[in-house]
């Protein structure tokens, strides 16, 4: 009788085993597709944010060349995509994202210029205040081990 006794013991253990492997491996499955899917939507979060901040500060940027009067609540808009940089972006970006800010301030007090003078200006660095943002950008993002989606959607 200890012989059938221990056959059921075995036999329940056994399914007790493999039960557990199965969950443990289901749950392991499931905690990686979770966390692949946080850094993918971290990754595109970013990307929407850098977009975003692209080209709201190209508009303000283009104004400031023809106007020395901000649009007061776009340059407030600005500073918000920055402040949001900040709690989720590289300290590199941010500071390239500050600096295109300085830039468009410096540019909006400054006299205003003719088409003449940006053709003369065309490979001057000042032509191009978001260079080393978008430079900042991609190396952020590369980092992140994700190529940066260049689709403009």
């Amino acid at each position: 009788m200890e012989g059938a006794y221990l056959s059921a013991v075995a036999a329940l253990a056994g399914s007790t085993i493999g039960g557990l492997t199965s969950l443990a491996a289901s749950w392991l499955s499931q905690h990686a597709q979770f966390r692949a899917q946080r850094h993918d939507d971290d990754v595109h979060r970013r990307q929407d944010l850098y977009k975003a901040f692209i080209e709201e500060a190209s508009k303000l940027y283009a104004d400031a060349w023809q106007s020395n009067e901000p649009n007061v609540a776009s340059l407030v808009h600005i500073y918000a995509l920055i402040s949001r940089m900040r709690v989720i972006s590289s300290a590199a970006v941010v500071a390239s994202a500050d600096l295109v800010g300085h830039r468009i301030l410096e540019q909006y007090r400054a006299p205003n210029q003719s088409l003449l003078d940006i053709d003369r200006m065309i490979d001057d660095a000042s032509m191009n205040p978001l260079r080393e943002f978008s430079i900042a950008c991609r190396e952020d993002l590369n980092r992140l081990g994700r190529r940066p989606d260049l689709s403009g959607d």
